[in-house]
């Protein structure tokens, strides 16, 4: 008898917050979005936006049963969608393969894609997916978002004119589900250029600052050949992809995979100068008269190994149109760079809060054979902002040993992979023998290994 009523009860309870939850993530979201459009943007978006564009996002949103579930319970629930994989030309053109393909659902699929991540964690590709249309070889922005920074990633959207995939963390709190989703849904709604240039790609977990992850994910779904890696904190200050686009040197250079190009990154030293990004220099003449003053200079610069290989010096003295080789790589250099999409190392995913992860992403597309160039006309100018810094001392700390022994790691897969493949002694093994001879605990074995190639 007890047992029949519990039933009850809980079947009480799950019909009321299936009510409940379904209430507020359809009627709640599309009242508000609606009167928010009626209120302050209908003039601007009724020529970018239909009633049936409007009704696809909205569906789009409402309709994975991931958002229909308690967020608490929803790193349990499967997704619906689908990766299909089907025999391969030689054996269908045979007779010996199938031409029904195979089925995979796509949380498996996803799961060993990022297989070295924290789990479990809910990734929900293009839970907005942009309405334009991008060329295979435009520059897609990839990037990082937490709800704190909304406003910053919507400044981006309006500067950048061409595509952005951006990877945003939901804490797997419901409460703080909602209220994200809520902004989420305000944010995409208030401008056309976010919703014809962005896609937005969920991850739901309890893991804060899996930034490589973050970073991997927004690359792994951009739609275009070119990528660029951006901290959400950064103005672009110059068309760099008008630029790039419009020489055909830089993108052969860009389609062989071996050459990425780094945006030279500035801040302003006292920090109530850069909180506002309307204010800061839009050519490179304008910064350089600022770098005089000493009103703004290189980004982080009392850790000059972090961007000191750019060479600042030479990028103040460059000529316009100059397109410089970085000449003294530094394993803590950390960049932001545009590169080819597919075929360069992905970041490192065992590194979780600051300190040595954007870096571990350059050290092992360098160490693959990529060069790095520098656009001497162009620039990205930080927007100041405060920092966790007691997350910040300690992660680094973590960190510091996890970047020491990857080094170590990389450098004797990539020295393998090279020997073995007869590279070691051409072009592309010139930074794996350059760079491989420097940490200590490898240091005999990769001078036998070069040495004997």
């Amino acid at each position: 008898m007890l047992a029949r009523v519990f039933r009850y009860l809980f079947s009480l309870y799950l019909f009321a917050a299936v009510v409940y939850t379904s209430n507020y993530f359809l009627l709640s979201p599309l009242l508000s979005g609606l009167s928010f459009l009626v209120a302050h943007r209908a003039p601007r978006l009724a020529a970018a936006w239909s009633t049936s564009s409007f009704n696809s996002l909205l569906h789009s949103r409402t309709q994975d049963p991931f958002f229909l579930s308690d967020p608490a319970v929803s790193l349990e629930r499967p997704s619906e969608d689908v990766v299909y994989w089907r025999s391969s030309e030689f054996a269908r053109q045979n007779g010996l393969g199938h031409e029904k393909p195979i089925a995979m659902s796509e949380d498996l699929f996803l799961s060993k894609a990022f297989s070295a991540s924290m789990h479990p964690s809910k990734i929900v590709p293009f839970f907005y997916r942009a309405t334009g249309t991008f060329d295979k070889e435009d520059i897609t922005i990839t990037t990082l978002v937490t709800s704190n920074r909304f406003q910053v990633f919507a400044r981006l959207v309006e500067r950048y004119p061409g595509p952005i995939s951006v990877t945003i963390h939901v804490n797997n709190v419901t409460n703080h589900v909602h209220e994200l989703l809520d902004s989420l849904h305000m944010l995409y709604l208030s401008s056309p250029k976010m919703a014809s240039n962005v896609d937005v790609h969920l991850v739901m977990d309890a893991f804060d600052r899996q930034f490589n992850t973050w970073r991997n994910i927004a690359r792994f779904f951009a739609r275009t050949d070119f990528v660029m890696m951006l901290d959400i904190d950064f103005s672009p200050c110059t068309d760099f992809r008008t630029a790039l686009r419009s020489s055909e040197a830089a993108m052969e250079k860009l389609r062989t995979g071996t050459a990425a190009f780094v945006v030279p990154a500035f801040e302003y030293p006292k920090h109530t100068d850069g909180t506002d990004e309307s204010r800061f220099p839009r050519s490179k003449a304008a910064l350089v008269s600022l770098v005089h003053t000493g009103k703004i200079g290189m980004f982080h610069a009392s850790w000059g190994p972090g961007h000191g290989s750019t060479d600042y010096n030479r990028y103040y003295a460059a000529p316009p149109g100059e397109i410089y080789k970085v000449t003294s790589y530094h394993s803590a250099y950390e960049p932001y760079v545009i590169f080819k999409k597919d075929g360069p190392p992905w970041c490192d995913e065992r590194f979780v809060g600051y300190g040595g992860n954007k870096a571990a992403c350059l050290f092992e597309m360098y160490l693959s054979g990529i060069s790095y160039y520098v656009l001497a006309d162009h620039f990205l100018i930080h927007q100041n902002h405060l920092y966790e810094e007691t997350a910040r001392r300690n992660e680094r700390k973590y960190n510091r040993k996890i970047y020491s022994d990857f080094k170590e790691e990389a450098c004797l897969r990539y020295l393998k992979l090279f020997r073995d493949n007869g590279l070691l002694n051409t072009t592309r093994g010139y930074n794996v023998q350059g760079e491989c001879k420097k940490p200590r605990g490898i240091a005999r074995m990769a001078a036998q290994l070069i040495d004997g190639a």
